[in-house]
């Protein structure tokens, strides 16, 4: 009987230093700036001044962003540098509204997904000129524009 509770004492204390050592390392949403490796910092450097004070769930999402990036082809490594650059110099105003605009474009159906990349594409073709006499005719249509 002395076994039994011997076995259980030290499986009760062997799951609970499982569950403790969790609490001892550190997951992605705790990592400080001056912990994440160098390749980390050089991708997410836009970020570098605001890291510490970003939520849990910003920073696991810009850690898979930085794990991911290697792996990626020159255009796509561009493109999420420009929108990382494009985010760091947003308020937090323009944040929330951004993250609402993606919301609501992914709600939508694939076809008018379709619809409104097709419509972006032919936007972006367009002269600045044409494009910048858009936005003044219909400042709230293309307020985001560019």
């Amino acid at each position: 009987m002395g076994s039994f509770q011997t076995r259980l004492k030290y499986s009760l204390i062997f799951s609970l230093a499982l569950l403790f050592s969790g609490v001892a390392f550190a997951d992605d949403a705790t990592v400080t700036w001056a912990q994440l490796n160098d390749a980390q910092q050089q991708v997410l450097s836009p970020l570098a001044s605001e890291w510490d004070t970003l939520r849990p769930w910003q920073r696991e999402k810009m850690l898979d962003i930085a794990r991911d990036y290697p792996k990626m082809d020159a255009a796509k490594q561009s493109l999420v540098q420009k929108r990382l650059n494009n985010w760091s110099r947003m308020t937090p105003y323009e944040r929330d509204n951004a993250r609402k605009s993606h919301q609501q474009f992914q709600s939508l159906s694939a076809d008018k997904k379709a619809e409104l990349r097709k419509k972006w594409k032919e936007y972006q073709k367009l002269p600045e000129s044409e494009r910048a006499r858009l936005r003044a005719e219909s400042p709230d249509v293309y307020k985001d524009a560019d």
